[in-house]
């Protein structure tokens, strides 16, 4: 029987993101996965206490941490990937659609970045692998929520970041420049040709109407069953996302977490806010 990863979640309240401690047991090799910085927009601190007690629970385990994976740029939090560096010399990767992202949104803050996505270690696109001790990281291209969304499938756990979420609440908005809820149907179909029985862990978790815990563990095969897809062809899909996406507000954290997210979670001394005039 092939050798699977374990895995331990870490639920940031603040933000409802989880991120994952992923290891080969056999190995002792790692990758972490989604990162959060703690970070408040109303003072403008930052600390890192939360990425802090993942580093020290895999120094307790004895896992040497090679990666630290981002699934897409987020827009509800701020990466810690600069601090999994800092501490582990573990390289950050992101797909490598991020070009398109860096390229729509640093104009809009007055950033400058290289254009080539240089900020991270390393950009990933479909098909490539990644070595984990005796496991490997396969990459998926998941766009939709993003243009560049992916997915990291090691062993028989997948990472969905915002693509899905628990089945009983429903899929990942699609309004930010360059989603597309088209894309995100055929992402998810993707994901779920896997095995039933694939593990798949979500980025984040905001506990469903009736259920008074929060989750953020399911199957492919309980996916299938997913509120937004039972009974809706892609068509059906698309209308229902893009009628729902219509009456979202927009993230609490996503100005900050835009200009630090696009530079791979470097922290600025100081953050900008655009000004937008309505009639």
């Amino acid at each position: 029987m092939t050798q699977q990863p374990q895995v331990e979640g870490f639920f940031h309240s603040p933000s409802n993101t989880i991120s994952y401690l992923v290891w080969d047991p056999a190995s002792r090799r790692g990758a972490l996965i989604d990162p959060v910085l703690d970070f408040s927009a109303a003072s403008g601190t930052a600390a890192t206490h939360s990425v802090d007690a993942v580093l020290e629970r895999a120094r307790e385990l004895g896992i040497a941490i090679a990666w630290s994976l981002e699934t897409h740029v987020h827009a509800d939090h701020l990466s810690a990937a600069q601090r999994v560096r800092e501490r582990t010399g573990a390289a950050t990767v992101i797909g490598a659609a991020v070009r398109d992202v860096q390229t729509h949104f640093a104009p809009l803050f007055g950033i400058t970045v290289a254009g080539d996505g240089s900020e991270f270690d390393r950009l990933v696109d479909n098909g490539e692998r990644l070595a984990l001790g005796e496991l490997e990281i396969a990459v998926l291209t998941v766009p939709g929520h993003t243009p560049a969304d992916v997915a990291y499938l090691i062993g028989n756990a997948l990472f969905v970041g915002d693509t899905l979420f628990m089945p009983d609440y429903g899929t990942a908005r699609c309004d930010f420049p360059g989603g597309s809820a088209r894309q995100l149907h055929r992402s998810i179909e993707r994901l779920l040709d896997l095995p039933d029985e694939t593990r798949m862990f979500l980025c984040h978790d905001y506990k469903a109407p009736g259920r008074d815990v929060f989750a953020w563990e399911t199957t492919v095969g309980e996916q299938r069953a997913n509120v937004h897809l039972r009974g809706r062809d892609a068509d059906e899909f698309v209308a229902m996302r893009e009628e729902r996406d219509a009456g979202l507000s927009v993230p609490a954290m996503l100005l900050p977490a835009l200009q630090v997210n696009i530079r791979a979670g470097r922290v600025p001394d100081v953050l900008k806010l655009p000004v937008t005039w309505t009639d």
